[in-house]
């Protein structure tokens, strides 16, 4: 079976640099497999992705060699199962927030007799190469989302999941969860209160032996969650991305035409 990068990259002590895809569309995919991640997430919570476009998204980044991910839409053992079947590397699931809740993802992502995940892995058979009943185990990486103040509260128990690879910080829902409407949701977070959470989080993933992953609105916030120490950071996403850059050029265009800004851009707030 081939090998997971992101895990071989955590094995060489480097940091992980991941995209998020949103739209389906396996030519947007293709183009952002090749820019130099070293992981991709196909997003089926939030991303406008069901699962028959998931698969030519893995298909047109297969050639590139990044190692994709899905993020499910819910703790469900259909969508992770599916996910892994059509190939993902790994599987970051939103919303647990208890231990129990974290057992259960870890047995839809394992075969048994660590969990219950059925074998049928019609995809993956001919993407990963061979081996893969026997290794995908050890190769798929298992990621909790931590976003909830009960999530918060239940962090110790979460991490402590046998075959739980760590978890995956998303801010926007976290500072929803911990201070309610005080601050709108969003990533890069400022108040301290949150850089407290967030690097708790950080830190207990570490004495757990398990992994931290982070999602960021800029490559600035990520280095500096690198620099934190989080093994695993994801730099905005597909959306955004094109967003800015559309918005960036016709602002220029608009100064240097008429001297003024575009009066109709749009404010994308936490997504």
């Amino acid at each position: 079976m081939i090998k997971n990068g992101v895990k071989s990259r955590w094995a060489e002590g480097k940091p992980v640099l991941n995209g998020w895809l949103s739209i389906a569309n396996s030519f947007s995919a293709e183009i952002m497999a090749a820019q130099g991640y070293d992981a991709i997430t196909i997003d089926m919570q939030h991303g406008i992705v069901g699962y028959d476009g998931a698969i030519p998204m893995l298909q047109a980044m297969r050639a590139s060699g990044v190692t994709p991910m899905v993020r499910v839409p819910w703790l469900d053992p259909a969508d992770i199962m599916k996910a892994l079947d059509a190939g993902a590397y790994g599987v970051i699931c939103p919303m647990i927030n208890t231990r129990a809740e974290a057992e259960e993802l870890v047995s839809y992502v394992r075969y048994p007799p660590t969990g219950v995940r059925s074998f049928g892995p019609s995809r993956a058979l001919f993407s990963t190469g061979t081996g893969y009943a026997n290794e995908a185990d050890d190769e798929i990486i298992c990621l909790a989302m931590i976003e909830t103040a009960q999530a918060f509260q239940n962090l110790e128990d979460i991490l402590a999941t046998p075959g739980l690879d760590g978890v995956y910080i998303g801010p926007a829902d976290l500072t929803l969860g911990l201070q309610g409407r005080k601050n709108a949701p969003g990533f890069d977070r400022k108040e301290p209160e949150m850089i407290d959470a967030i690097q708790k989080i950080l830190r207990s993933a570490h004495a757990a032996g398990k992994r931290a992953a982070l999602h960021n609105g800029t490559a600035e916030y990520a280095a500096q969650a690198v620099g934190w120490g989080f093994d695993l950071v994801t730099v905005s996403n597909d959306v955004r991305l094109l967003a800015g850059a559309a918005e960036a050029s016709v602002k220029k265009f608009r100064e240097l035409i008429e001297g003024t800004a575009p009066e109709n851009a749009v404010d994308r707030g936490g997504y």
